[in-house]
């Protein structure tokens, strides 16, 4: 952290957090696969760590978009 300026504390806890939301969710990993990465029971535990991000709401509108337009 102080390498890189980051004036928060990083713990284990902060790089499930990253992991989860940075990592597997940006790249497309569905939450049924970052809960069995994180080695979570349900899927509840595994949505408190992965927030969902902005890009992958825009991403899966232009996906049900261009699904829509195909069928129509």
């Amino acid at each position: 952290a102080d390498v890189c300026g980051i004036a928060k504390r990083l713990t284990t806890h902060v790089a499930r957090h990253t992991a989860a939301t940075v990592v597997f969710l940006a790249n497309d990993v569905s939450m049924e696969n970052v809960s069995k990465i994180l080695g979570h029971s349900n899927i509840r535990m595994t949505q408190h760590y992965a927030r969902v991000l902005d890009s992958s709401i825009m991403r899966d509108m232009v996906n049900v978009e261009k699904n829509f337009c195909k069928k129509g």
